[in-house]
């Protein structure tokens, strides 16, 4: 197996770094590539260069990527201190709402006027969106906009402290639930079935809230790519990505930007 650690920072130099006028607040959001819009929103501690190069595949998969600064140092690889103070800081932002079951980030507001943004620079069909990790769920409730049309939940962790509860108001649970009925839209979904920061049962929750509109796909522990600086496994389409022909992770990546195609593309 090849290694691919990517111990040095990413300068990002292939992006274009914007300010976004969203919702009367100026954002960071790093743009690259053509075709329809997708956002790709990081997870912690940040804009890693392996969520960097998730961004790149998206582009050559022939999409505009959206790639918003939300925590973090943007291109930075993760090390502590810095990356613990990051996630703290993550924890107790009033942003993210991380301890709290059956409750919308405030973040998804601005990400939904990101998503409007991107699709009427863009146009298309619509717009694809994907969370990892910390920001998991917030493609769910990022589809209360309309143009939103390929929600992706990559190993969605908050509530931190409920392993079964959902990210999500409940009211705004319902709306998605009725548009992706009248739209005939789905959701995918991934972890790995060992991770501790996203639990089977939260799949299981919402399987149950959103019946066959949630496809949720769990891999094996032993599709991670080992000795990594996270053992426990998690991050399927970044740190714990083996990219090489017949690993369940590099299906799992190819799987969804097939969903983007047939979503935005046509």
């Amino acid at each position: 197996m090849a290694s691919d650690t990517r111990a040095t920072d990413d300068p990002l130099e292939d992006f274009q770094l914007r300010s976004i006028d969203l919702l009367g607040q100026a954002r960071r959001v790093w743009v690259t590539g053509n075709g329809p819009a997708v956002i790709v929103m990081t997870e912690m501690p940040g804009i890693s260069p392996h969520v960097a190069r998730f961004a790149r595949w998206v582009r050559e998969a022939g999409f505009t990527v959206y790639m918003p600064h939300l925590f973090g140092k943007d291109g930075a690889t993760p090390r502590m201190p810095g990356a613990l103070f990051t996630m703290i800081g993550g924890c107790i932002s009033r942003e993210f709402k991380a301890f709290q079951a059956n409750a919308s980030s405030p973040a998804t507001q601005w990400l939904r006027a990101l998503a409007a943004f991107a699709h009427k620079e863009c146009g298309g069909k619509g717009v694809g969106a994907i969370g990892m990790c910390f920001t998991g769920n917030f493609a769910l409730s990022m589809m209360l906009e309309k143009s939103v049309l390929a929600p992706v939940l990559s190993q969605p962790s908050l509530p931190l402290n409920d392993p079964a509860g959902m990210h999500i108001a409940p009211d705004e649970l319902a709306a998605v639930k009725a548009r992706m009925d009248a739209e005939d839209l789905t959701v995918l979904a991934y972890r790995f079935d060992g991770d501790k920061f996203c639990r089977a049962a939260r799949f299981e929750a919402y399987e149950a809230a959103l019946g066959d509109r949630f496809q949720g796909r769990v891999l094996p522990d032993s599709a991670a790519r080992p000795n990594t600086q996270m053992k426990n496994p998690h991050s399927v389409v970044t740190l714990h990505l083996i990219d090489e022909e017949g690993q369940p992770t590099r299906a799992a990546r190819d799987e969804i930007l097939e969903f983007f195609r047939m979503r935005l593309s046509g």
